[in-house]
C-alpha cells in the first residue's frame, strides 16, 4: 500500500470540515475497541488507520438576564435605589476556554500490515480502525467528561411576581404613579412586620419556632417581589459551548465570536468580538536517519505510525489570550514504519502502544515467552 505523509491525507480530507460546532457529553464515554488478527478470510493483512489531531474546544460563559421592574422611574423616590435595572436585557461574560487534542480519522486513508499464513500476530484498533496496539491487549480507558457547572443559586423571576401581594384597590387604580405610591406603602408595612417578628415585638407573635420562619420566610418573599417591581432583578446561568477544529499549517480564523449581549455569535455575525485561533507550527515531525545521517527507508510491508510534530494554539479575544500552548499534531509530522519481522518473531515477538491522538510511539517492547 502507498506510503503518505500524515499531512497529505490531513489536508485532502481534513475530516468535511475544518470548524464543525458540536456538544460534548458530560458522561464518561467508554472507547470501544476490538482485535483484529491475520487469518485467510483477509488474506492475512491488517487493516489500520493513523489519526490526524484535531481541538476540541470548550467555551464556558455566564448569562446574565436583566429585568427591569414596572416602577423603576420611582424606586429613587420610594426605596432611594441608587442603581436599579432600567431596561430588561441579557449581559454576557467569557469565564473559560478549554482545550482537548483527540485523534480522528481520514476514512478514505487505510494502510495495510501483510503477514504469512500462520502468524499469530494482531493489532488493536478503535471502533473506527484506528491503530491503538500490536500484539497487545487494549487497556480499556474511559474518557472522563467535565464536571457540570455548579447550579447558581438564583431562582427564575419574571419581574411580576409583586401582583401576589397587592389589593383591588392596586388592581383598579388607572395611575403608575399611584400604584408606585401603594405598592410603596405596602412594602413598608410588610418590612416593619419583619422587624417585629425579629424583636419580638409583633401584637400577635408566633406560637413556636417553625411557624415564627414560616412567617418570616412569606414576609421576606413579599419584600423581595415587591423591591423588584422597582429595582428590577436579575439572574444568571451558565452556558457552554464546544467547537471541534482539525488544525492546519500556520492557520489564522475567527473561530466564533461573543457579544456581551447576544453571547456567542457566528463567525460572520458582527455583532460579536471574534474570538481567534491561531495555529502556529513550532517543530515538523522527522524521518529517523542512519549512522551517516541519511533518512532511513521504510521496511517493506512496515507497521505505519506517525512522527508528530508540534504547533502552539492561541485563541485570544479583545486582545488576550484565552487560551495558550504548544501541542502536538500527526497531521505536522510524517509516517514511518516498524518492520512487521518484530511482530512475527517466533521466540520472542515485539508488541507496540501507540498514540491515539498523534498517532505516535508511545511504547515497544519484547513479550515475554
Amino acid at each position: 500500500m502507498k506510503h503518505f505523509s500524515i499531512r497529505h491525507f490531513a489536508s485532502a480530507a481534513l475530516i468535511g470540515a475544518a470548524l464543525l460546532p458540536g456538544i460534548a457529553d458530560s458522561g464518561a464515554l467508554a472507547q470501544q475497541t476490538k482485535i483484529l488478527t491475520a487469518d485467510k478470510h483477509n488474506e492475512y493483512g491488517l487493516v489500520y488507520s493513523l489519526p490526524v489531531t484535531a481541538l476540541e474546544i470548550t467555551v464556558t460563559a455566564r448569562k446574565e438576564t436583566l429585568i427591569a421592574g414596572p416602577y423603576a422611574n420611582y424606586s429613587k423616590k420610594y426605596l432611594a435605589a441608587e442603581n436599579p435595572i432600567m431596561e430588561s436585557g441579557e449581559k454576557w461574560t467569557l469565564l473559560n476556554v478549554e482545550v482537548t487534542p483527540y485523534g480522528a480519522i481520514d476514512p478514505e486513508v487505510r494502510y495495510l500490515m501483510q503477514l504469512k499464513p500462520g502468524a499469530t500476530t494482531f493489532i488493536g484498533v478503535d471502533r473506527d480502525g484506528m491503530l491503538l496496539t500490536v500484539n497487545k491487549e487494549i487497556e480499556e480507558t474511559s474518557t472522563p467528561g467535565r464536571p457540570a457547572a455548579a447550579a447558581e443559586e438564583t431562582a427564575y423571576y419574571d419581574g411580576r411576581e409583586y401582583l401576589q401581594f397587592v389589593d383591588e384597590d392596586f388592581i383598579a387604580s388607572q395611575s403608575k404613579a399611584k400604584q408606585a405610591e401603594m405598592l410603596a406603602e405596602n412594602l413598608m408595612d410588610v418590612r416593619d412586620a419583619y422587624l417585629s417578628l425579629t424583636r419580638g415585638t409583633a401584637d400577635t407573635m408566633p406560637v413556636d419556632g417553625k411557624q415564627l420562619e414560616l412567617m418570616l420566610t412569606s414576609l421576606k418573599e413579599q419584600q423581595r417581589a415587591m423591591t423588584a417591581a422597582f429595582t428590577g432583578c436579575s439572574y444568571s446561568e451558565t452556558v457552554t459551548r464546544t467547537y471541534t477544529y482539525v488544525p492546519e499549517e500556520d492557520t489564522s480564523m475567527t473561530l466564533f465570536r461573543f457579544s456581551d449581549f447576544k453571547g456567542f455569535c457566528g463567525p460572520q455575525d458582527y455583532a460579536g468580538e471574534p474570538v481567534e485561533l491561531r495555529v502556529n507550527v513550532t517543530a515538523e515531525g522527522k524521518l529517523p536517519v542512519d549512522a551517516n545521517g541519511r533518512e532511513k527507508e521504510l521496511p517493506k510491508d512496515g507497521l505505519r505510525y506517525a512522527i508528530p510534530g508540534e504547533a502552539q494554539i492561541t485563541l485570544s479575544y479583545r486582545g488576550h489570550q484565552v487560551f495558550n500552548d504548544e501541542l502536538e499534531f500527526a497531521q505536522f509530522g510524517c509516517v514511518f514504519a516498524l518492520s512487521p519481522g518484530l511482530f512475527t518473531d517466533k521466540k520472542s515477538p515485539s508488541y507496540a502502544v501507540f498514540d491515539p491522538v498523534t498517532g505516535g510511539l508511545r511504547e515497544l517492547g519484547t513479550l515475554a515467552r
